[in-house]
C-alpha cells in the first residue's frame, strides 16, 4: 500500500518569530486570535526578542514593542545602517605638469609592487616618504544611503548566534542550526528513539540556500576581502555553499548519514527540496526527511543586486504610490502590497524546516501528524524572450496540483474546500502573470470563489526559503481557522485577473476543517516553477483510520499523548526562553573502526537497523 509523507513536526525563525507550535503563524493573525492564544503567541516573541517581562503579565507597551519590532518594517542597525553603508570611491588624482605630491605612511602599508609613478624613501624604521609623480588614482572609504530601505527580518533582540558556539559561522548557517533544532524538538519524539526503528541510510536530509551565504562569514567575505584589505579567512568558501545548511543539520544537529544535498531552483528551491523529500518516502528511499531552506539576504551588497534589477520596492516607488497621502517617509510597513498597486518585492530572512516520515513509522513513533504532502511538481518555462519574463511552466505545476488533489478528494472537495498560498512577491509583473495562472487554474477546474493568501504581505520574500514560510501559515489556519488576509493592501489592480479567485484584504475565519487541501505556488527566477499539494490532518486522519482500522488507531492516540506531552514541554522551556537548539560538535564522530561491514549489511552505532547490502538489480532481467 503506498506510503503517505506525513508532517510530524516543524519549525524554524522569520520575521513572525519562532515555527513551531504555529506561533510565527498566530503573529499574522494574532489581532484575530482569542485572548489566550493572542498571549502565549506575544510570550513566544518576548522570549525570542529577549524583553523583560512579566510572565504572568505582557504590558500592553511591551505588546505594542513586539508588534513594532516584528515583520516587514525598516532595516535595523543590528544587520546593517541603511543610511550608512560603507563602500570605497574611486578617485582619479591629476597632478599639473612637472609636479609631484607626497605623503608619508609606515612602510607596512606600502604593497608588494609599487607603482611604477611612486618613488619611496624611508625615513626611519617605520615610516617611509612616498612621492607621486604624474597621474594616479586613490580609494576613498565612504558611506552613503540604501535606495531600499523596507526588509522582512527576524524579530528586534532575536540572535541565533548567541544560542550556541556559532564561531565564524555565517547568519544563514546560524538560522539554519536554530530552525532544524526546532523542528526536530517539536515532534516531541527523542531523534535517538527515531533512529532505533529506521536504518542510517533510511533518514534524508534536503536543505539549503538559494543564494548561498554572501555576508561577511561566507562568500561576501571571501570575494570582498582583498578590495577591502582583509584577509581571506579558510572558513569563508565553504561557509558560503548553498548545500552547507545540510551538511551543518548532518554534522552538529542529526549526525546523520543518510541522503543529503539541496535542490536550487532561484525562489522555488524549498518546494524543490520537499518534493525530494517526498519522492524518497514514497518510493521507500528514507522513512524520515528533513526539508528546508534557510536564507539571511538581508546584507547591503545582495539587496544592492536585486535592487539592480528593479526588483525591490525602494523608499521613492513607495512615496510615489502613496502621494495622496503627503507621507514625509516611506511606509515600510506597506512595502510589499500583494495583487495591489505596487512597485517590487520586500527582500527577508527566513529559515523554516519541516519533518516528514512515513505513515507507518509516524503510527508506530504515536507521533502528531500536521498534515501530509501528497504531490510537489516542479517544470520550467519553456522558451522565454528575457530569463525574466514568466512563461507556461507554472500553468503546468498548478493545475497538476489541484488535479492530485481532485484525484485524492474529488471534485466538490477542490471546489468548495481549497484554497491557494500564492507566490505573491509584490511586482507588478507577479501580480498579472501569477494572478492569470490561479484564475485559469481555478476555471479549468470549476472553481468559483478560490481564496488566495499571500504571506509576503507579512514576512517579505525570503528567496529559497519562502514556500516554506507559505507552508508555516499552511498549517497554522488548520490549527486555528484563520486565512491571513492581505492586509496591506486596499484595493486589488484594474490588471490583476480574479474572476474565480478571492483576494481579501481582511483575515478569513474559515474554520479549522473547512479546507481539506491547501496549493502552495512557487515561482523562480530562470523559469523555476513548483506546486505543492498539502492534505489537511482531519483528512489524513481519516485515510490512517481507513488504511490501519480501529484497533491499531486507537494504540496509536494512545502512544501520541506522551508525544504531545513531550512536544508541550519543549513549547514551554521555549516560552521561557530557556529551550537552546541542537549543537553537537565533536560528539561521537565515528571511524571506518567503529562500524561492522560484512557483504550483507553495515552496523552502525546508534542505529538497531542495519545498512541493507543485499540489493535487488532493476536490471538483473537484462543479463
Amino acid at each position: 500500500m503506498a506510503r503517505i509523507p506525513v508532517i510530524v513536526g516543524f519549525g524554524g525563525v522569520s520575521a513572525a518569530g519562532r515555527t513551531s507550535f504555529h506561533h510565527g503563524y498566530r503573529r499574522l493573525v494574532v489581532d484575530s486570535l482569542d485572548t489566550a492564544t493572542a498571549d502565549q503567541t506575544y510570550r513566544s516573541l518576548a522570549a525570542l526578542m529577549q524583553l523583560d517581562v512579566d510572565k504572568g503579565h505582557i504590558s500592553e507597551q511591551h505588546k505594542q514593542h513586539i508588534l513594532d519590532h516584528t515583520l516587514i518594517r525598516r532595516v535595523e542597525k543590528a544587520l546593517f545602517d541603511p543610511d550608512n553603508i560603507a563602500y570605497n570611491k574611486r578617485i582619479p588624482i591629476r597632478i599639473d605638469g612637472d609636479q609631484s605630491a607626497a605623503f608619508i605612511t609606515k612602510a607596512r602599508n606600502i604593497p608588494e609592487r609599487l607603482p611604477a609613478n611612486w618613488k619611496v624613501s624611508r625615513l626611519d624604521d617605520v615610516n617611509v616618504r612616498v612621492e607621486v609623480i604624474g597621474d594616479s588614482e586613490v580609494m576613498v572609504p565612504s558611506t552613503r544611503a540604501s535606495l531600499v530601505q523596507a526588509a522582512g527580518q527576524l524579530p528586534t533582540g532575536f540572535d541565533p548566534a548567541a544560542l550556541y558556539a556559532a564561531r565564524s559561522h555565517p547568519r544563514g548557517l546560524q538560522m539554519a542550526v536554530y530552525g532544524a533544532s526546532d523542528a526536530v524538538q517539536s515532534i516531541g519524539v527523542d531523534w535517538a528513539a527515531i533512529c532505533g526503528k529506521v536504518a542510517p541510510d533510511q533518514i534524508s536530509v534536503y536543505a539549503g540556500s538559494a543564494m548561498g551565504q554572501l555576508d561577511q562569514n561566507g562568500h561576501g567575505g571571501m570575494l570582498g576581502a582583498r578590495y577591502d584589505d582583509r584577509r581571506t579567512t579558510s572558513k569563508h568558501c565553504p561557509f558560503g555553499l548553498a548545500e552547507m545548511s545540510a551538511d551543518f543539520i548532518n554534522a552538529y544537529v542529526l549526525g546523520s548519514m543518510g541522503n543529503t544535498g539541496t535542490y536550487v531552483g532561484a525562489c522555488a528551491s524549498y518546494l524543490y527540496n520537499l518534493k525530494q523529500g517526498v519522492a524518497d518516502i514514497r518510493t521507500g528511499a528514507a522513512r524520515v526527511v528533513v526539508v528546508g531552506n534557510s536564507e539571511a539576504p538581508v546584507v547591503s551588497d545582495v539587496m544592492d543586486g536585486y535592487s539592480a534589477m528593479g526588483a525591490l520596492a525602494t523608499d521613492q516607488a513607495l512615496l510615489d504610490l502613496d502621494a495622496g497621502l503627503s507621507l514625509a517617509s516611506a511606509d515600510h510597513r506597506r512595502a510589499a502590497r500583494p495583487f495591489s498597486t505596487n512597485c517590487g518585492f520586500t527582500i527577508a530572512e527566513s529559515s523554516q524546516y519541516t519533518i516528514l516520515m512515513d505513515d507507518e513509522l509516524a503510527m508506530e513513533m504515536g507521533a502528531t501528524i500536521y498534515a501530509a504532502v501528497t504531490d510537489v511538481f516542479v517544470n520550467a518555462d519553456g522558451h522565454k524572450k528575457s530569463i525574466a519574463s514568466p512563461g507556461v511552466g507554472n500553468y503546468i505545476t498548478m493545475a497538476k496540483a489541484v488535479a492530485s488533489a481532485k484525484a485524492l478528494l474529488g471534485d466538490d472537495s477542490v471546489r468548495r474546500r481549497s484554497y491557494v498560498h500564492a507566490h505573491g512577491t509584490s511586482t507588478p509583473q507577479n501580480r498579472v502573470s501569477e494572478s492569470h495562472i490561479l484564475n485559469e487554474t481555478a476555471k479549468a477546474f470549476g472553481i468559483d470563489c478560490w481564496p488566495v493568501a499571500a504571506v509576503k504581505a507579512y514576512l517579505g520574500h525570503s528567496l529559497g526559503a519562502s514556500a516554506g514560510d507559505q507552508l508555516m501559515a499552511a498549517l497554522g489556519v488548520w490549527s486555528d481557522g484563520v486565512i491571513p488576509g492581505i492586509v496591506t493592501i486596499d484595493h486589488v489592480a484594474s490588471d490583476v485577473h480574479d474572476s474565480n479567485l478571492k483576494f481579501s484584504n481582511k483575515h478569513l475565519n474559515v474554520g479549522a476543517q473547512s479546507m481539506d487541501s491547501a496549493i502552495l505556488n512557487s515561482k523562480g527566477f530562470g523559469g523555476n516553477n513548483a506546486s505543492a499539494t498539502i492534505i489537511a490532518p482531519h483528512i489524513v486522519n481519516r485515510m490512517l483510520d481507513k488504511k490501519y482500522g480501529v484497533a491499531a488507531r486507537t494504540q496509536y492516540r494512545k502512544r501520541n499523548e506522551s508525544v504531545l506531552e513531550k512536544a508541550a514541554a519543549y513549547d514551554a522551556l521555549a516560552l521561557n526562553g530557556d529551550a537552546l537548539p541542537i549543537y553537537k560538535f565533536d560528539h561521537k564522530v565515528m571511524g571506518g573502526d567503529d562500524i561492522v561491514m560484512s557483504s550483507h549489511r553495515i552496523k552502525v552505532p546508534g542505529y538497531s537497523e542495519a545498512i541493507d547490502l543485499d540489493m535487488k538489480s532493476p536490471f538483473a532481467d537484462l543479463i
